[in-house]
């Protein structure tokens, strides 16, 4: 790696290049956007503007500062590569060339192991020194050559590469530096250099396939930081090895051939990739197929391009029905396939054997038999069976089925089935025993797709179909149907109509004749002969009955056979009613008004007749010539052949009601008239015509039903109220029965009146005995309200008034306090023969209130005198007896 050299002759300043033609040494390998080389154009006044240009723009690119760079990636010949680089002034177009060769640099495997440890010297070029004369001659840049690294390198780390230095070195303290990725941008730390020395090293093993190669920039400074030298572009090319295995993109690749394919068909490519250099022995891969399973017909069906990976058939035989796939072992090894120096790795390759139509369908039989019943459709007759060797449920195994002949009027047809490939004979159309007793059919059966070339249809492909009609019951049928009879209205009952027979196309079944019957006659006028089909009026025709819709009256009736099962038919019987004049005319409307007056006073009428022309309008009106009063008050004009006008003959008629009657003739051959009475209403009519008369009002009060209604339901609202009053008092006296009764488990009296029981002492009674133990502790609030009694019993007397102790009593008072209390219970008829105040059998223990036995009596036992118990009241006068009557 030698430093690139070139030299100017001194001369005067001309503007353009330095010389006609410059050479530089680059690497083999050039990447898209890689400087190749630094061109110097000399321009004496300074202030053109020039463009530079490549005469192979497609290769090489000259930027605006004179630096080539390379436009893509490519591989530099061993010739040296020339084009020519110009430069144009802009202003004056004035325009300069110079030649540049390209010669690649030899291989780095190449050099000697003593060229490979030197250590070359990078000299920064010279340049006009900003203190030096302005007449001191320039040298141009150069473009220093790529380093060539090679990757994985052991080290020793730092490993040196090359030092950078400045001739200005001698003279002044410089400091160098490195910049760029890999040296202070991410990756950092790869590359160093020493700031002293210039000595760049590089600190790890390097991975072309993390990143190929770097692009650093060396400066030159001085101690103040100012720069000295144009940086430099130093380019690190990773140098590749073959540390990386061929890896293919799938591990099982899949592909399809079809069977009898020629030698040559193409079937599928596989793709192996190496992360090495794909441009160098380490990245280019060859293909071979290790083995073949099955090895039939022959252990070398397939064969695979060893640079492309295609893979294609080399000997005929390939059959789907013989061998369904295939399986390939391929291995992909680089160093251009070299089994001692390559990496290798393997996939396996799939080849499924497609099916082709090579099998023709074929049937099962020669003929097959089937039977149908007549007049029966969409019913399968037959099954027809073939066998196809292609693959199942393909186009080259589905069959189709086709009538070659036997069936020119299109009654069956042939249905597959998809899942058993069968073909199924079906009838599309009716056919008719008494026609058609038998059909016989040739069938072919052919594939979905055509046969393969070569391949013929044998005879199997071919059957015979008997189908064998049976003879069924059909049903009779009327001839015509349906049956057309005109005939005028008015025929009387009894009277012969018409004859409507049926046949019956069984003509080869031995059955009795047909029995007819009526189905259908809205208007019950008809009866049927169940023998001959003879047809009898019942009743008289009429045209203008509601069951004939434009003049037409419809009858079904029914013909049976007595067959097995017994079948029947039905047929229409239309009769077209003929109009007669058997109706006269009528008015319309029955009801008018008119006013007193003569004007205006006109009445419209129109005349109404049920018959059709020639028996209707256009109709005469006259008035009858009895009564007199009728012509003589009122006039009747036609206006038209349906419309008349009635009025007032007078100037004045009293208002009432008034039945003119009006004679009314039709058009009919013969004439029908009637006498239609209209009944008019004559008024009092203001200006308007309207009648004013208080008596054509029509009452609008109420009607019976309504009354009866508004009655009814006033009932029922009483009814209601009623009982939700009986409802109220009942609820009222079950809740005062339930005060009365009490819960024997929740009466107190039955839980304390126990009279013949002592009790287990005063140690078994649960009294509230706090105000005789303890009276000085009393809170006042919670001293009882004057008249204490039971709550579950209700007072009928005013309650007595009992004593009320003091807030803080004198012990010495309990005694009074006591007599107090019992005295007002003696004189209270409401209360209970008990109390729980009331209790003395309890003296308590350490009670400040004392003992109660020092209230009245000095001494026990006999000398107890009881004689006060008789001023207690009379509910002790029992126990006064018993202890206060002396000795006795």
């Amino acid at each position: 790696q030698a430093p690139i050299k070139a030299t100017c002759e001194d001369m005067s300043c001309k503007t353009g290049f330095p010389e006609d033609v410059h050479s530089a040494v680059v690497s083999r390998s050039v990447h898209g956007g890689q400087p190749l080389l630094n061109v110097k154009f000399r321009s004496c006044d300074g202030n053109k503007k020039i463009h530079f240009g490549s005469s192979e723009p497609e290769d090489f690119r000259v930027g605006e500062d004179g630096v080539v760079y390379a436009e893509r990636s490519f591989q530099l010949s061993a010739e040296p590569t020339e084009f020519v680089v110009s430069a144009q002034d802009k202003e004056t177009q004035e325009e300069w060339q110079m030649r540049v060769k390209l010669t690649p640099e030899p291989a780095f495997a190449g050099a000697s192991e003593k060229d490979q440890k030197k250590i070359e010297d990078i000299i920064f070029p010279w340049q006009q020194y900003k203190y030096s004369s302005p007449l001191k001659r320039q040298k141009r840049d150069w473009v220093i050559p790529p380093i060539n690294l090679p990757e994985n390198s052991r080290g020793p780390f730092p490993q040196e590469l090359v030092r950078i230095r400045s001739d200005r070195d001698k003279s002044l303290s410089l400091r160098y530096s490195v910049t760029g990725p890999g040296a202070d941008q991410p990756p950092t730390g790869i590359f160093i250099i020493n700031p002293i020395s210039g000595q760049l090293s590089v600190t790890k093993p390097l991975d072309r396939e993390q990143i190929a190669s770097f692009h650093l920039r060396a400066h030159a400074v001085d101690v103040n930081g100012n720069q000295v030298e144009n940086p430099i572009d130093i380019v690190i090319n990773v140098i590749d090895m073959n540390d990386n295995r061929p890896e293919f993109l799938h591990q099982v690749w899949n592909g399809t051939v079809p069977e009898g394919s020629k030698p040559g068909t193409y079937v599928m490519t596989v793709t192996a990739i190496d992360a090495d250099d794909p441009n160098a022995q380490n990245g280019m891969l060859r293909y071979r197929i290790l083995s073949q399973a099955p090895s039939s017909p022959s252990p070398n069906m397939f064969t695979i391009n060893n640079e492309t990976g295609d893979i294609i058939t080399v000997a005929a035989g390939l059959d789907r029905e013989k061998v369904q796939q295939y399986t390939l072992i391929i291995q992909a090894t680089d160093m251009e396939g070299n089994p001692t120096y390559g990496l290798s790795n393997t996939a396996t390759a799939v080849i499924t054997v497609t099916d082709v139509n090579d099998n023709p369908p074929e049937f099962t039989a020669m003929t097959f038999y089937g039977e149908v019943p007549e007049n029966r459709v969409d019913v399968i007759v037959a099954n027809l069976t073939v066998t196809d060797k292609d693959q199942p449920h393909t186009p080259a195994w589905n069959a189709m089925y086709r009538m070659t002949g036997g069936d020119p009027t299109g009654r069956f047809t042939i249905l597959t089935d998809p899942n058993s490939n069968d073909g199924l004979v079906t009838v599309v159309k009716p056919i008719d025993f008494e026609t058609n007793r038998m059909f016989v059919l040739t069938v072919a059966a052919e594939n979905q797709v055509p046969l393969a070339k070569g391949i013929q249809h044998p005879p199997q492909s071919t059957a015979t179909v008997s189908i064998t009609v049976i003879d069924v019951n059909e049903s009779p049928y009327f001839v015509p149907n349906p049956k057309l009879v005109r005939q005028e209205e008015g025929l009387l009952a009894g009277s012969m109509l018409t004859t409507f027979t049926a046949q019956d196309p069984d003509r080869y079944m031995q059955q009795t004749s047909l029995r007819y019957s009526k189905l259908s006659d809205p208007a019950n006028w008809l009866k049927i002969d169940p023998v001959n089909g003879q047809i009898t009026t019942t009743a008289v025709l009429d045209r203008e009955s509601i069951y004939v819709q434009n003049n037409m009256y419809n009858a079904t009736f029914l013909a049976s056979d007595n067959g097995i099962p017994p079948m029947s038919g039905t047929g229409t019987l239309q009769i077209y009613l003929l109009d007669i004049n058997d109706n006269a005319p009528q008015v319309n409307p029955k009801e008018a008004t008119t006013c007193e007056t003569l004007q205006p006073n006109a009445i419209n009428i129109t005349a109404v007749d049920p018959d059709i022309d020639p028996n209707a309008g256009p109709f005469a009106f006259e008035l009858p010539d009895t009564p007199a009063s009728i012509k003589r008050n009122w006039t009747i004009v036609r206006i038209s052949g349906d419309h008349a006008q009635l009025s007032l003959r007078i100037r004045f008629l009293e208002a009432g009601i008034y039945d003119v009657p009006i004679v009314i003739t039709d058009s009919g051959n013969p004439h029908a008239s009637s006498t239609s009475v209209l009944k008019v209403k004559v008024c009092q009519c203001d200006i308007n015509g309207d009648c004013t008369d208080v008596d054509r009002i029509v009452g609008t009060g109420l009607g019976t039903g309504a009354i009866i209604a508004i009655l009814l339901c006033i009932i029922i609202l009483l009814i209601l109220v009623l009982m939700f009053v009986v409802w109220m008092k009942r609820r009222d006296k079950e809740r005062q029965a339930k005060q009365l009764l009490i819960d024997p488990e929740d009466d107190v009296r039955d839980n304390i009146l126990k009279y013949d029981e002592e009790g287990g002492g005063e140690e078994d009674q649960d009294y509230d005995l706090s105000q005789l133990q303890q009276p000085d502790t009393v809170e006042p609030d919670a001293i009882k309200p004057v008249g204490i009694r039971r709550l579950d019993e209700r007072p009928i007397h005013a309650e007595p008034q009992y004593p009320v102790r003091s807030a803080a009593p004198h012990p010495g008072d309990i005694g009074d306090f006591i007599n107090e209390g019992l005295k007002a219970a003696d004189n209270d008829p409401t209360a209970p023969p008990y109390d729980s105040l009331l209790v003395f059998d309890y003296e308590g223990s350490g009670s400040t209130a004392g003992s109660l036995s020092s209230l009245n009596s000095s001494s026990s036992g006999g000398e107890q005198d009881y004689d006060y118990l008789n001023d207690w009241g009379p509910r002790f006068k029992k126990l006064a007896d018993m202890y206060g009557g002396g000795d006795d």
